[in-house]
């Protein structure tokens, strides 16, 4: 007992490493509850998710090399706050933790008097993170305990369990009056959730620490009550000033952090900027979360872009009956409005341009993607979204579903399938994530997952709804007429020998999704005249007369050729048809002037 009330005077690095596991192992144990009641500054319900990413950055960083030294443990543990910052409370606790390794770093042990200066510190950083700072939120919470920690230093308190008790009951009663300072949480009758996610964190430190033990904890989120799990979200659906929850990293060898804010401030709204001299992170809600980057890339360069869609978060969260999520990668092709109506959440893959770097249909539309690929001399590249794209969907969805079924671009084609399946198995939520392959790309994609959101749109348990979808996905069928073979040969997929011998015999290939799922040559045309007529009867001869069918066609900014087709291909058991713009599963290798026809056997689910 002597040895844990000495070690209760001054923490160590491994003492801090502990007491920091236990906080976190509290906070992820109530990250479906903290969703749940997340109304403001948007009702998107994806608070507790956030930090629970943000935290889990920190666990890794504590997991991989205990130190000894108090110091180096904070300054690590403020590195990877900010690199794994999700969302305002993300952004706003990663400052914090900046402040307080900004002003513990030099030191291997941490008394009360250094303690409660290092956490004076961290208020006072966070606060400067934000261009608008608002009372009744995880800031205010945030400076009222800095500020007893402090009081109660001055004591002359030297134990550290009385000391962050104190601060902790400051912090809850803190805690228990965001409810009447913000209108937002007034009418939902909620404590602000990103105040209550700090809360959780400090109070399972301070039981750790109070508990003598040098034991190292173990991080396991518990199962949830029926209580919780019948949780409703507080709130209501709203209409949105800014609708992309935007975020980056800038770094160089210094950021100009005043002027940046000053002008991303003109953008949108909910702006922090966190982060020290030579890295920042950004997180602001904009309509255009490309010109967050554009401005951003000014100050240096820009990484880990990502824009989560609040409407579309915020309808999710409120969906009243349904049990199963729909998602999907942007590969896909659907209709936006399609999207909406059946809250389909798309992941979008990385589009390259030279060292520019495009969200795929959030930071470039897919008619600015065909204007670039014919005016830019650098072939574009497509890449997979990272897993941790995919986790943070699932994660969100997870907690306001009772399972989540993400519908992926063919793994024969890309990495997408296998990134999702990576991210599925590291959910920690109650809702369960399965991963099915589409065996398709672009429209005939799109058609698998709207399928499976019908499925679920119409009451179907996630049982259902995988056999069904899994089911429709061999009946679902795309082929793409290629503008010019001169982007395939551009993007690596064709030699340059082949489109020189396809130009000399004047033929055409066929582009289609094989029945494995490779996109591949599928068939030729002859001769280059007439091509979308002859293209027509290609596909026409391969759809099935005495069956109701769905029928989308893309084009890339060729609308009235597009149209031609639909209109040619719409016999009268097509049941659904459209055109689209189509984006970039196909686009990269057909350029513009692409067409893409993608139809589907189709039964209404019951």
């Amino acid at each position: 007992m002597n040895s844990a009330a000495v070690i209760a005077e001054r923490l160590d690095g491994l003492r801090i490493n502990r007491a920091l596991k236990a906080g976190i192992a509290r906070l992820l144990s109530r990250q479906e509850h903290l969703n749940k009641i997340n109304v403001f500054p948007v009702p998107d319900g994806d608070t507790g998710t956030n930090l629970a990413l943000t935290m889990r950055a920190v666990l890794g960083s504590l997991q991989k090399a205990p130190d000894d030294h108090a110091g180096k443990t904070l300054t690590r543990v403020a590195d990877a706050a900010l690199d794994g910052a999700r969302g305002n409370s993300g952004a706003i606790l990663a400052q914090f933790f900046l402040g307080l390794g900004d002003r513990l770093g030099h030191l291997g042990h941490v008394g009360p008097d250094e303690f409660a200066e290092g956490v004076r510190g961290g208020a006072d950083y966070a606060r400067d993170s934000l261009s608008e700072p608002r009372e009744g939120t995880i800031l205010t919470v945030l400076t009222d305990f800095a500020h007893e920690v402090h009081a109660v230093q001055r004591e002359g308190v030297r134990d550290f369990a009385a000391l962050l008790r104190r601060g902790v009951t400051v912090a809850r009663a803190s805690l228990e009056r965001t409810t009447f300072q913000l209108e937002a949480l007034r009418k939902a009758n909620v404590v602000d959730a990103g105040a209550q996610g700090f809360v959780e964190l400090i109070e399972g430190m301070t039981d750790y620490i109070a508990s003598g033990s040098e034991d190292d904890p173990a991080v396991a989120v518990p199962e949830l009550a029926e209580s919780e799990l019948a949780e409703t979200t507080a709130g209501e659906t709203e209409d949105l000033a800014h609708r992309y929850c935007t975020e980056c990293v800038v770094t160089a060898e210094r950021v100009d952090r005043r002027h940046l804010r000053e002008q991303l401030s003109t953008l949108g709204s909910s702006l922090v900027v966190a982060g020290l001299h030579n890295k920042v992170r950004v997180h602001i809600h904009v309509n255009d979360p490309a010109e967050v980057f554009r401005v951003a890339a000014c100050f240096g360069t820009v990484s880990g872009e990502k824009a989560d869609d609040m409407q579309r978060q915020q309808h999710s969260a409120h969906a009243a009956g349904r049990k199963v999520a729909i998602v999907t990668d942007s590969a896909a092709d659907i209709p936006d409005d399609e999207l909406d109506r059946l809250d389909i959440s798309m992941v979008p893959i990385r589009v390259q341009f030279g060292d520019r770097s495009y969200l795929d249909k959030v930071g470039i539309t897919a008619e600015e993607f065909f204007a670039e690929i014919a005016r830019n001399p650098a072939h574009p590249k497509t890449s997979q979204p990272p897993p941790g794209d995919f986790r943070r969907q699932f994660e969100f969805l997870a907690t306001h579903f009772e399972s989540v079924v993400s519908v992926n671009l063919s793994r024969r084609v890309s990495g997408t399938c296998g990134a999702a399946e990576a991210a599925a198995a590291r959910v920690s939520t109650h809702g369960k994530v399965t991963v099915i392959d589409s065996l398709n790309a672009s429209l005939g994609q799109g058609l698998v997952a709207m399928y499976a959101a019908e499925c679920a749109l119409a009451g179907y348990d996630a049982a259902r709804v995988i056999e069904a979808t899994r089911a429709i996905v061999p009946k679902t069928r795309t082929f793409g007429l290629v503008g010019s073979l001169e982007y395939a040969v551009r993007g690596g997929r064709v030699p340059r020998w082949v489109k020189n011998t396809a130009d000399r015999l004047r033929l055409m290939p066929v582009l289609h999704a094989t029945r494995d799922g490779r996109v591949t040559a599928g068939g030729v045309l002859f001769g280059r005249e007439r091509l979308k007529e002859k293209f027509a009867r290609f596909v026409r001869r391969r759809i099935r007369g005495d069956v109701p069918y769905r029928l989308l066609v893309g084009h890339a900014n060729c609308e009235t050729d597009g149209q031609w087709l639909l209109d040619a291909l719409a016999a009268d058991n097509a049941v659904y048809r459209r055109l689209l713009p189509c984006g970039t599963a196909f686009g990269v290798h057909g350029g513009p002037g692409l067409l893409v026809v993608a139809f589907q056997e189709y039964e209404a689910p019951r």
